[in-house]
């Protein structure tokens, strides 16, 4: 098992912050979690008891509606740390994460991050930067499912999942989505996503190969109404 104060994941978020002795003491309890594409890290309503580190690989973050429809609302990657909030709130998870290829993670029990949260504000206050920048995340969602359509929010999607993880060496996105995925992404049916990616390919913004997607015009679809 790796030891946290040689790895350079830590560099990607707030447990840079801690020394090298909090990190050889969270070295010492962590555990090393493998999730195959699909599996469940944990359920909306499950107490997690400590936060999750990616190690590799990514998964989705989603809220069940009441009406049953699941409503992605992050996509956490490698390097960023999952479960803080549920921490520090000392509540029940808010959100249910699936993995959406092989994931990798290291489980960091609560009575060791809670000790550093206490006791290390340059920690503290990386967390809680963590937390405000998913807060304007989450109004920026907020505000996209009010003001604009279905067409420009999938486009957005797109341009989004094309920027932030980048293509395989065919083009093609390198996540891939369901079209139940995309249609939680945007906040619509499965029916209108498949609708709308029918039309973006019809208008040569995009390409499908197989079930896998290739974007042909990325300033085109930036430019979605």
């Amino acid at each position: 098992m790796g030891k946290c104060e040689q790895c350079i994941i830590k560099q990607f978020n707030a447990l840079k912050s801690l020394s090298k002795e909090e990190l050889v003491r969270i070295s010492g309890c962590k555990t090393s979690r493998f999730f195959k594409k699909g599996e469940v890290i944990f359920d909306e309503g499950e107490t997690i008891n400590g936060v999750y580190c990616v190690k590799e690989g990514i998964c989705k973050l989603s809220k069940l509606s009441e009406n049953g429809k699941d409503q992605i609302v992050k996509m956490v990657v490698k390097g960023q740390l999952l479960g803080q909030r549920s921490l520090i709130a000392d509540e029940a998870s808010n959100l249910q994460a699936i993995a959406l290829n092989d994931m990798e993670v290291c489980f960091i029990p609560k009575s060791q991050i809670i000790n550093d949260l206490q006791n290390n504000s340059k920690f503290s206050f990386d967390v809680l930067k963590e937390m405000a920048h998913d807060l304007k995340e989450a109004d920026n969602i907020i505000v996209n499912m009010a003001q604009k359509t279905v067409r420009q929010r999938l486009a957005e999607a797109l341009v989004y999942i094309h920027d932030s993880f980048g293509v395989n060496s065919d083009r093609t996105l390198s996540i891939l989505l369901s079209r139940e995925d995309f249609a939680n992404i945007v906040g619509t049916a499965t029916e209108s996503a498949i609708r709308v990616l029918s039309q973006f390919k019809k208008e040569d913004l995009i390409s499908v190969v197989g079930k896998q997607i290739r974007i042909e015009n990325l300033e085109g679809l930036k430019r979605v109404e």
